[in-house]
């Protein structure tokens, strides 16, 4: 049996789980990778500016002209976005295929750090770039292709869509980061797989580890949100190790995942 059959089969053949064990177990988790998931927003901050300069340079620009002219031009506006490019509008588009890209590798080298964190093995920064390399950031660029076809069709009718398709995507990183030899159609073969089976518990833990990551960094002077914003990635890993494992589980692992 190949490697795709044996995880849908592992998939399939999976228990219950309770959502006070997971929500508690990640909590608990969170205690070991807080600095870790501060350094992925702090990374991904920093990949993200060099978008954010190109796209508001020229907004300044056309403020700047708007203050000299005392705010007396309301078709400035039309101009601005008349007047720019074709060349810069694919720039654009082009730098955001290739940062998300890069976003989606970063999230999987966090998963990986917090799969040895959790296993008590000993972790380094380059761990979160470890796949920031051709072969696999190619991979990465397609995911975020297929999360982009997916969401934004989803998004535009009435957003009920998207709110069934986030869980499924949530979990695109996630195989990823622990079976990077599948291809990109296995991975959201399994993901979708996954997140049919696991929906609802996936979909609250998400939730309520989202809105518990905002509240609490609120509570921390608003700069608290990029220590607790990763939280939201440790019920889905959880999720992940229950159901899945990985190739290094033990056969009384493996036996805790399947219905007796």
């Amino acid at each position: 049996m190949n490697i795709i059959n044996t995880l849908l089969e592992k998939i399939e053949r999976s228990k219950e789980l309770d959502f006070g064990t997971i929500f508690n177990e990640s909590i608990e988790l969170f205690k070991k990778t807080w600095l870790q998931g501060f350094l992925l927003q702090l990374f991904t901050i920093i990949i993200m500016l060099p978008l954010i300069i190109v796209l508001y340079i020229p907004l300044i620009g056309m403020v700047i002209a708007q203050q000299e002219n005392g705010y007396n031009n309301p078709e400035s506006f039309d101009a601005f976005f008349a007047g720019m490019s074709v060349l810069y509008i694919l720039f654009v588009i082009v730098g955001i295929f290739v940062l998300g890209a890069i976003s989606v590798a970063l999230n999987a080298g966090f998963y990986r750090i917090m799969k040895k964190l959790d296993y008590n093995e000993q972790v380094v920064t380059s761990d979160f770039f470890y796949f920031i390399k051709v072969k696999y950031l190619s991979k990465t660029f397609i995911l975020m292709l297929v999360t982009i076809l997916i969401a934004v069709p989803a998004a535009l009718l009435c957003y009920i869509p998207l709110i069934y398709a986030i869980v499924p995507l949530s979990y695109f990183a996630l195989i990823f980061a622990f079976n990077p030899e599948l291809s990109v159609g296995d991975i959201v073969k399994l993901s979708f797989k996954l997140g049919n089976k696991k929906w609802l518990i996936s979909f609250g833990l998400i939730i309520v580890s989202s809105l518990l990551a905002q509240i609490v960094g609120f509570i921390m002077c608003f700069i608290g949100v990029l220590f607790t914003a990763a939280f939201v990635y440790h019920p889905t890993y959880l999720i992940y190790k229950k159901v899945i494992g990985f190739n290094d589980q033990t056969a009384i692992d493996e036996i805790g995942t399947t219905v007796e």
